[in-house]
């Protein structure tokens, strides 16, 4: 048995899980390029195990911010209930896709979300927060629906959509979206992570070291978060820039491929 594809799967879900710890989100978009150039996955698994493995962590860290009184029920229910019909429409569309081609598609998500990155989220004006959930209702549904597709077709958590989403579509506060919107990364990374395991396409015992290095870099990073409480904005500024490079990296990966298989 090789047991170097164990240690690296623990190593890169202890990476995944320490920037989750450190900067409270975002790290999951790291999982995919983690599993496909460091474990040595084939794309489509990649994709798959690292839907899987991004839904178990977003679960357990939902448990954290329900029992601090941060997640809004029916509005994140309702969120991810439509989210998940489109995430099931992506993930299908993402199998049917070459493999090169959704790493290419993938490295320019990552650019866009490195860029997004560098910018403060903030929450909804104040007037925008006023409306009713039924007049709401609409946005939210489609919003909803909007970030599952793109969530499903790249089998990724999509806590970096959703939190904007949230807060465009609803009256909660930026905390209360960070909370509420772990329910919707992990039903949308499940629902992906179904459709690839229908497929054969999700790596079983990676997925299972991959969480379980996740569980100690996030504690590790969440007591080095502590520390460096006051660095917030320049920790996620290191962490913009190491997405921007590992997008960089996959788009010239990708590019070779397919100039290659032409």
């Amino acid at each position: 048995m090789d047991l170097a594809q164990p240690a690296l799967a623990l190593l890169c879900g202890g990476a995944v899980g320490f920037v989750l710890g450190l900067i409270g989100g975002g790290g999951s978009i790291l999982a995919t390029p983690l599993l496909l150039a460091v474990v040595g996955l084939p794309p489509h698994q990649a994709i798959g195990t690292g839907a899987l493995a991004v839904a178990v962590n977003a679960f357990a860290n939902l448990a954290s911010h329900a029992r601090a009184g941060h997640v809004r029920w029916r509005l994140a229910a309702i969120f991810a209930l439509v989210g998940a019909f489109g995430a099931a429409l992506g993930s299908s569309l993402g199998k049917a896709f070459d493999g090169e081609k959704l790493l290419a598609l993938f490295a320019f998500l990552m650019l866009a979300v490195g860029g997004l990155a560098l910018r403060d989220q903030r929450a909804a004006p104040a007037e925008a927060r006023a409306q009713p959930l039924g007049a709401r209702l609409p946005r939210l549904a489609t919003t909803g629906l909007g970030v599952g597709l793109l969530s499903g077709f790249f089998g990724i958590g999509g806590g970096f959509l959703i939190v904007p989403g949230l807060l465009f579509a609803t009256d909660l506060s930026m905390i209360e979206a960070v909370g509420s919107s772990l329910l919707s990364v992990g039903t949308f990374g499940l629902t992906a992570a179904a459709n690839y395991a229908f497929s054969g396409l999700v790596a079983w015992a990676v997925a299972g070291e991959f969480v379980l290095g996740g569980v100690g870099g996030g504690l590790l990073g969440l007591r080095l978060a502590r520390i460096l409480a006051a660095r917030r904005a320049a920790l996620r500024r290191v962490f913009a820039v190491i997405v921007l490079a590992v997008g960089a990296y996959l788009l010239f990966r990708a590019a070779g491929s397919i100039r290659g298989g032409i």
